[in-house]
């Protein structure tokens, strides 16, 4: 006897498709507009999570953050202070923490990329506040995910 697999759900039926979908779609948004800055959209994050936190972060600290390995993070340091836009600094207490601040010139770009925000809210067609709502509503459903 023979088992019917039931068919899986149209993807426009998953949430996973749909938001992985629209991460797509604002990537995509962005990238014009990253390009002129000379910035990749996983540097750009790295600068706002230094625009965050207001001072110096660990590359552990930006990889926590950013839900990624100290690994990923490390390169992209590296590329955003060849272009001035970081510097690093070994921990004098523990060499192997590496602190990361932003320079003027990153804290200047990072201020051009308001932008980004403008192209979505122009795209979305959405008000300031739903759009706020919403991702208030996926951070939920992320936490809730995280926490399992």
């Amino acid at each position: 006897m023979t088992t019917k697999i039931p068919p899986p759900r149209p993807l426009d039926q998953q949430i996973c498709f749909t938001l992985y979908a629209t991460s797509m779609a604002i990537t995509r948004a962005y990238k014009p507009l990253l390009d002129t800055l000379g910035l990749t959209y996983p540097q750009y994050l790295v600068l706002n999570v230094l625009g965050e936190a207001g001072e110096g972060v660990t590359i552990g600290g930006i990889a926590e953050r950013l839900d990624l390995e100290s690994s990923t993070v490390t390169p992209l340091v590296k590329r955003l202070e060849a272009a001035g836009l970081v510097a690093r600094r070994r921990g004098l207490e523990d060499e192997r923490r590496v602190e990361v601040t932003m320079t003027e010139a990153g804290r200047a770009l990072l201020g051009q990329s308001g932008c980004l925000n403008d192209t979505l809210l122009e795209r979305s067609g959405m008000a300031g506040e739903d759009l706020g709502a919403l991702n208030q509503r996926i951070q939920a459903l992320h936490e809730a995910i995280v926490r399992g």
